[in-house]
């Protein structure tokens, strides 16, 4: 009781008939636990009695006022549908110490943010439970039993099946995972289990295993230590597309610039050196290919995803290996250009379309003046409309010798003259190329030396009942390889094969056999909708009337290849994506993820920042983590109490500290953490 009874203050708080038994409990015992809470507490300062449907409370007023709060907060949890049991009472009593509630951990925002009946059971968790709501990082510090893992991983399912994110991506700090655990048996999986097994708990509560392993397989949900996630990579020597032309992976640094999905420059955000990987080759159905790392991400449409018309999904290099094919047909399909590539318009001294004509049947061997040959008048009429100054001038059959038009004089052809500065004069039908101030220029110029390159030497073959088919064939290796780069640079693909030249049927030349000199590079060539492989009025026509092939690349077949350097890059592109190689389309960041660093107080400053640099569009992180239970060596700084130096104040960040009120296991877990806190509180004064 009081110390002095004038002082003493009396209270009663009435229940409603159907609350006193729950409030009670069976055989009184919520009743006999709140007295034992309030006799720890307050001693005999109060008094806590029950007399039928009213709790009376008689004692000092501020022991009067604690049991007050705590009371009605457990009267209102009741009144939410909870159940009392001993640790919410204790609970309760420490929270109403702090002048908190219980009740207050519930409002009608986290009842929405969390999946099933799951609510926060403290003011903490509500905090905790808002912020992730509301920021895209997510810092939850605290004792552990407060339940940051578990609400981070219970959000990250609801913004699943709410499919405000695509997957779910779990991770740990595993050091020893590779390095100390190598006498373990199993594969890497079993070996990292131990550390994933909480992570592994929270999501069977509350996703079905049938379904979890559904998950898992499809890549929807990663489980795996943090070491892991450093891969995603490729070799450093790996071409990447930037709009100065390719330049190796391992020479980029953030702020410099590469071609992304639609053909336009996205920004580097950040470059990750990854040390020596096993690396694997993967081809493609075209005949391109790309090296990558295990755990490199792409993205692809299965079967399944096309007839549902769903978006392409993220799998790793590992995952895709040994599952290529699906009832031996392709299973993962990559996506392609969804524009042409543009690169910096460049000026150029011969017109693009007027150029493809040439190299597919001009004369350009610099013996005599340069002529052209066709039996077509509507394409020696676009050649001369493009010619300024030059005549096209029947020469004796389907030939035509580009001239001035008179004889004598100082001029030069500028036909001529053009070649010349392009490096073309003089060259033979095996020797010619595309010139890079063609190749390396805005798609419509591109496009244009393609369609002269297809009305002069390209075919269109069509089937009853089937799609058109586009051919090139040329006997320079070097023009077949730059017709493919301006194909795929357009968003199209290639397929290349080469008839050896004893198999090629023998020319005819004034009524005689002429056999082939070198061997014939046939090229099957297909473009995206909207791009018109020709000019030329029949073709144009008959591609027209039965539509192309759409342009598809599957990944064909996957092989190691030894280990080598590898990096990899985030890009700030809300796909993820950027062009390497052959125009390959490959994905390195998190876009659209929900990814939950668990005990991050054991990475180092390099894999947090490396961690938090690989978020993506759309994705939200959470990284939890107890600052008193750094498992690092004593001489390496924790890479989570370097962020919450650094990152503070930064807009879009939250900071949550739990407490050992927060604490929801065992009532003996938050005493525990508390005498600890004191002992060391007590060390540091004795110090």
């Amino acid at each position: 009781m009081a110390r002095n009874p004038e002082e003493a203050q009396r209270l009663v708080i009435p229940l409603k008939p159907e609350e006193t038994l729950a409030f009670l409990g069976q055989a009184d015992r919520n009743l006999k636990k709140l007295r034992s809470l309030f006799r720890e507490t307050f001693g005999d300062r109060l008094k806590l009695i029950m007399r039928g449907n009213q709790v009376e409370l008689e004692g000092d007023p501020e022991a009067v006022g604690v049991a007050e709060r705590a009371v009605r907060d457990l009267l209102a949890l009741l009144r939410q549908g909870a159940e009392l049991d001993q640790p919410t009472l204790e609970q309760s009593v420490a929270l109403a110490l702090q002048g908190e509630g219980l009740y207050q951990a519930t409002t009608p925002e986290t009842e929405l943010a969390l999946p099933g009946r799951l609510r926060p059971k403290t003011p903490g968790q509500r905090r905790y439970v808002e912020a992730i709501a509301h920021h895209d990082i997510t810092f939850g510090v605290g004792p552990a039993g407060t339940g940051k893992t578990y609400l981070a991983v219970a959000m990250a399912v609801s913004h699943l099946r709410a499919k405000r994110v695509k997957r779910i991506i779990l991770t740990r700090p595993a050091v020893e995972a590779g390095e100390k655990l190598g006498f373990l048996p199993g594969d890497i999986q079993a070996k990292v289990d131990p550390y994933l097994r909480p992570l592994y708990d929270a999501l069977f509560d509350m996703i079905d295993a049938e379904r979890f392993e559904q998950y898992l397989q499809s890549g929807i949900i990663e489980v795996a230590p943090l070491a892991f996630m450093r891969g995603r990579a490729q070799p450093v020597e790996t071409p990447v597309l930037t709009p100065e032309g390719f330049r190796p992976i391992g020479s980029l640094k953030p702020g410099d610039w590469v071609v992304g999905a639609y053909g336009v420059p996205v920004m580097v955000v950040a470059v990750h050196p990854q040390g020596v990987k096993p690396i694997y080759r993967v081809r493609f159905s075209d005949g391109v290919e790309t090296r990558a790392t295990a755990d490199h991400l792409w993205a692809v449409l299965t079967p399944w995803d096309r007839k549902r018309k769903r978006p392409p999904r993220l799998v790793t290099t590992e995952e895709m290996r040994d599952n290529l094919r699906l009832h031996h047909q392709h299973r993962y399909e990559i996506p392609l250009l969804q524009a042409p590539v543009e690169f910096p318009r460049r000026p150029v001294p011969l017109d693009p379309y007027a150029l493809g004509l040439l190299l597919g049947d001009g004369c350009l061997t610099g013996s005599t003046t340069p002529s052209f040959s066709t039996g077509d008048p509507e394409l020696k009429e676009a050649l001369a409309a493009r010619l300024q100054g030059v005549k096209v001038v029947p020469k004796g059959g389907v030939d035509h010798t580009l001239t001035l038009g008179f004889k004598g004089g100082k001029n030069r052809n500028p036909v001529s003259a053009a070649l010349q500065t392009l490096g073309l004069w003089g060259t033979r039908s095996g020797e010619r190329f595309v010139p890079e101030a063609y190749l390396w220029n805005a798609w419509d110029v591109r496009l244009a030396v393609l369609q002269g390159l297809l009305d002069a030497d390209g075919s269109v073959h069509v089937q009853p009942g089937r799609r058109a088919r586009v051919q090139f064939s040329t006997s320079s290796p070097r023009l077949a390889q730059h017709v493919a780069f301006l194909v795929r640079s357009l968003g199209g693909v290639v397929y290349h094969r080469v008839r050896p030249q004893h198999r090629l049927r023998p020319g005819l030349a004034r009524g005689r056999t002429v056999p082939h000199r070198a061997d014939s590079h046939v090229l099957d060539i297909r473009l995206p909708p909207g791009l018109s492989p020709f000019r030329l009025a029949r073709k144009a026509a008959v591609y027209a009337q039965a539509g192309g092939i759409r342009p598809m690349r599957f990944v064909e077949a996957i092989e190691p290849t030894g280990e080598a350097e590898a990096v990899c890059i985030t890009v700030a592109s809300p796909d993820g994506l950027y062009v390497t190689e052959d125009f390959i389309l490959t994905h390195n960041t998190l876009n659209d993820a929900f990814i939950i660093l668990d005990e991050a107080q054991n990475t180092t400053p390099e894999q947090m920042k490396m961690f938090l640099t690989r978020m993506g569009f759309s994705s939200k992180m959470v990284i939890t983590g107890d600052i008193t239970q750094i498992d690092l060596p004593k001489h390496q700084k924790s890479g989570l109490v370097e962020a919450i130096r650094i990152l503070k104040g930064i807009e879009g960040i939250a900071f949550v500290y739990f407490k050992e009120s927060d604490v929801v296991r065992h009532p003996l877990v938050a005493r525990i953490i508390k005498a600890y806190e004191e002992a060391e509180r007590g060390g540091d004064r004795s110090q």
